[in-house]
């Protein structure tokens, strides 16, 4: 099915955070911090409040006070923005300009003059950090470090040992849409219009941080354009929009501008990961040790949880999970689209190619060959595990069988050619949620759900599921979403928004259908369904959706460059309930794992603490011309235990796709390439003689 919301949004009738309109609204101006470490002296505002249609400069001086209340994974300093004079990194809010136009607050923005108190900072994430520590735990709630076995023991053992580092730089979700909410009161309550990836749960934040009753603030993201997760926490833009309008007690817009969204919404941490295998000559597993080091912000300890696909791919008689994090002057990092498994999966997978290239066994064989019976940390059931089945799928379509293993020999004119492969996992989750089923007097039917649509096709999905449960046809369904009166909902984010939003809406659907009476009143029939009892306690099982990426990548000797000709992505995610959103998805994350291998790296100036290109111009990501033929589709896969049999799909595509094309660049020529990206200098620095 297509978009139900397709024609509005390509009519430009589909309103953004940014388009929200309050009557008299006013605009802010946020204004960044310019040094990374220190603190603000004064801040000299009577050149800005000379200036034509300047209201207010809010600075820590005279900000409303925030309440003292800790973020929903620990203590988060980065909501207390305007508290303190305190400047933790490059970028961080000291003030907000607010005035009449959009314009006038950017020029007053201009004119303040900040002074500081510089301290000295550190933005270097190194392999050997001297303040690295082990944490408690890594994103989301796993432990820091897991032991099976004698790691070192079976290493020492092995006859054939892959020991080697990986690395991977820091990257951003840059999405289409800045970060924008528009805040005013409205009836006695708190109206927030915000970009973010869940109404409810932003309110929630919201509502502590103001110190405010819950059901005196309602935010809603009717649309949203894009997130990757960047938008999934009560970000700086929203905080200053509501500190603005109990200022001035009137509508108060905040559009954050592209270098702002680089510097304050988040980003996915840099990675050093060294991999250990120890194997039998014919590959099968003994050993896996898997060390990570990260860096977090000096405001919130988030851990990137790069060990997590390895708890779980692959069978092995010890296995030894470490991660380790420092805390440095940068912002702070957050979860992006398949946080921990997206460059867990790079080190994972390219030293499974590595182990097979030394015994001599196929990719895909080796990956077999070490399939686990049970988790092996847990010892837990998997509830369905269909890797072998998109592997073979996968080779059937791609043409894998009679590949030659021998690295550098295809050649196509000036470019060496080669194919690579790669494992992928996701967790398959669900949450509770609620939703209302409203049959109107027309005949149709109403579901309200606070789900959030980034562009993922969530709507169209749960409008599928509604006509589904009521028998009725899609066009006499209509799905309402992104606000938080519509009740407990959870996140865009973890795969889980179609299988917990979904069990709701069908649950609402179904007893509308088994309650409806004739005639209809004029205020129509409404029932309201949640799934919180019916999801219990977990069961001690995996439930987990798989992935098995093939690509194949040409590379000039003369130039470095690299070029991706083919992807494909056969994946086992369930029920599918839109074949259309979620190919498009599929490949959407695929996309995104190619910009992963080859072009997205954060770069940061040691000297002055900030990054040096926070635009999407000397940020990289994949172009139109970048995106080569790229196949996504999936095997049969039902799983009973999921609500629906959906396991989710999101964020799956993007898991084992730079892993997959590094393995072709290496098949290629040769050359192993275990730092992100693969740049044309590197591929020239690191060309062996014999390929010139």
């Amino acid at each position: 099915m297509i978009r139900v919301e397709g024609r509005a949004k390509v009519t430009g009738a589909a309103r953004y955070a940014a388009d929200a309109a309050a009557r008299g609204h006013a605009h802010g101006a946020l204004v960044p911090a310019t040094i990374a470490r220190g603190r603000v002296v004064s801040i000299d505002d009577d050149a800005a409040l000379a200036l034509p249609g300047v209201l207010a400069v809010l600075h820590h001086g005279n900000a409303p006070r925030l309440a003292e209340v800790a973020g929903r994974l620990g203590p988060d300093a980065s909501t207390r923005v305007l508290q303190s004079d305190r400047v933790p990194h490059t970028g961080w809010p000291v003030a907000l300009v607010v005035a009449e136009t959009a314009e006038q607050a950017r020029a007053a923005a201009d004119a303040l003059v900040v002074t500081y108190a510089r301290e000295q900072h550190d933005v270097a994430f190194t392999a050997d950090h001297p303040g690295h520590y082990t944490p408690e735990r890594v994103f989301p709630y796993e432990p820091a470090v897991t032991v099976v076995g004698d790691v070192d023991a079976e290493l020492a053992a092995a006859p054939v040992v892959v020991d080697e580092t990986y690395t991977t730089p820091a990257e951003h979700h840059a999405p289409m849409e800045p970060h924008a909410a528009t805040a005013h009161w409205r009836d006695g309550r708190l109206d927030v219009v915000d970009s973010n990836q869940g109404a409810f749960v932003i309110a929630g934040d919201l509502a502590g941080l103001f110190a405010l009753d819950p059901a005196a603030v309602r935010v809603r993201a009717e649309h949203v354009g894009g997130g990757f997760g960047g938008k999934a926490v009560t970000g700086a833009h929203v905080l200053l929009a509501v500190l603005a309008t109990l200022r001035l007690g009137r509508p108060v817009r905040v559009v954050l501008d592209r270098a702002q969204v680089f510097a304050l919404t988040g980003y996915r941490p840099a990675t050093v990961q060294r991999l250990r295998l120890g194997a039998d000559p014919d590959g099968r597993l003994r050993a896996v040790d898997h060390d990570s080091a990260t860096a977090t912000s000096t405001l919130h300890e988030y851990v990137e949880g790069t060990g997590a696909g390895t708890r779980v791919l692959y069978a092995a008689d010890a296995l030894r999970i470490s991660h380790r994090v420092t805390r440095l002057d940068v912002p702070t990092p957050r979860m992006m689209r398949a946080p921990g498994k997206a460059p867990g999966s790079f080190a994972l997978e390219s030293a499974m190619d590595e182990l097979a290239h030394r015994c001599g066994v196929d990719p895909v064989a080796l990956r077999l060959r070490n399939e686990p019976a049970a988790g092996p940390v847990t010892g837990w059931p998997f509830s369905s595990r269909n890797l072998a089945a998109c592997f073979t799928e996968g080779t059937r379509r791609f043409g894998w069988d009679g590949r030659d293993p021998r690295p550098g020999v295809r050649r196509d004119g000036r470019w060496l050619v080669g194919t690579g492969t790669a494992a992928a996992v996701f967790p398959a989750l669900s949450v509770p949620a609620t939703a209302a089923a409203t049959a109107e007097a027309d005949g149709t039917v109403t579901i309200r759900v606070g789900a959030t649509d980034l562009g993922t096709g969530a709507r169209t999905a749960l409008t599928l599921l509604a006509a589904e449960a009521l028998g009725l046809p899609v066009d006499r369904v209509r799905v309402l979403i992104g606000d938080s009166d519509f009740g407990r909902a959870p996140l865009a984010g973890g795969s889980w928004g179609t299988s917990s939003w979904g069990a709701a809406v069908v649950k609402a659907a179904t007893r509308l259908r088994e309650t409806l009476a004739e005639p209809i009143p004029a205020g129509g029939i409404t029932v309201v369904g949640d799934t919180a009892a019916d999801l219990g306690a977990p069961a001690e099982r995996h439930r987990l959706a798989f992935g098995a990426q093939f690509a194949e990548a040409a590379v000039d000797v003369a130039t470095g460059e690299v070029r991706v000709r083919r992807l494909l992505g056969v994946f086992a995610v369930g029920r599918v309930v839109n074949p259309t959103a979620a190919r498009g998805q599929l490949v959407g994350g695929m996309t995104m794992g190619l910009s992963q291998a080859l072009h997205e790296e954060a770069l940061w100036d040691r000297t002055l603490g900030t990054q040096v290109n926070a635009d999407l111009a000397g940020y990289h990501i994949a172009t139109n011309a970048d995106v080569p033929v790229i196949e996504a589709d999936w095997v049969d896969d039902p799983d009973p235990e999921m609500p629906g049999g959906i396991k989710g799909l999101g964020e799956i595509g993007i898991v084992g796709t730079a892993a997959a094309i590094a393995n072709a660049v290496w098949h290629a020529t040769g050359v192993r390439h275990r730092h992100l990206p693969i740049r044309p200098d590197r591929v020239l620095l690191a060309k062996p003689n014999e390929l010139v």
